[in-house]
């Protein structure tokens, strides 16, 4: 098995720190990136993940990471995205820079990672490697509320499609299009119940579901250039 690295934005917690979690116990090298330092990151560190902090918003930090991480490694297993933002339109922020930060977190820097990092994947000495952009159900849709989040990830969508049309047949490219995965500890009963009741399923999905589709992803020797649902149902409802 190669023991090229995978790249995971957003690892601070959450999905990003899931991730992160369990490559690192199946003993798979894993370099992470975090805006902000949080507790999970000891816990990865301890598990010998190479993290690197990094502020999407810094052009100069972007730029800093694309380079320590082509000089340090010769070969990349995969890149998932997972680093996100959700902003409302509501938001105190003028709507010019909730739509600048949108776009710059989900589609501008993943663009940048995927371009400059290609020669990486290309020359992992597995069959195959991956990008993995993790997107949301959202992006098919639309939001009434989120307007400029749904956009970006729409964008990154079309990210997908571009990618894997571009770096076939070395590099598979492929996005997941999450619904509702895990509860924040903060959320009320009621918020529980009305989101619950949007899915099929009427439950949680989990972190490991998550996980469960990226493995299927990166284990797969042919599938490319595809937007997975996990939703639970909620198309149907």
């Amino acid at each position: 098995m190669s023991q090229a690295s995978t790249l995971i934005t957003g690892v601070g917690r959450r999905a990003g720190l899931h991730i992160a979690r369990t490559l690192l116990q199946r003993g798979l090298p894993v370099i992470g990136t975090y805006r902000s330092r949080r507790p999970g990151l000891q816990e990865l560190e301890e598990l010998g993940a190479d993290l690197h902090p990094c502020d999407f918003d810094s052009q100069a930090q972007v730029q800093s990471l694309i380079d320590t991480v082509s000089d340090r490694h010769p070969q990349l297993r995969a890149i998932v995205h997972n680093a996100s933002d959700w902003l409302s339109d509501s938001d105190d922020r003028p709507p010019a820079q909730i739509i600048d930060r949108m776009m710059r977190v989900h589609v501008s820097v993943p663009y940048q990672l995927n371009l400059a990092l290609a020669p990486l994947l290309q020359a992992c000495d597995e069959p195959h490697a991956d990008i993995i952009h993790i997107g949301d159900y959202v992006s098919s849709r639309g939001s009434r509320k989120h307007i400029a989040y749904a956009a970006s990830k729409a964008a990154q969508d079309n990210l997908t499609l571009s990618f894997a049309a571009k770096l076939a047949p070395k590099v598979k490219v492929n996005s997941l299009a999450p619904a509702l995965l895990k509860f924040n500890e903060h959320d009320d009963a009621d918020y529980r119940r009305k989101a619950i009741d949007k899915s099929l399923m009427q439950r949680e999905a989990g972190w490991d579901e998550l996980m469960h589709a990226i493995d299927y992803l990166m284990g797969s020797r042919y599938v490319t250039g595809r937007i997975l649902p996990l939703d639970g149902g909620r198309h149907l409802k």
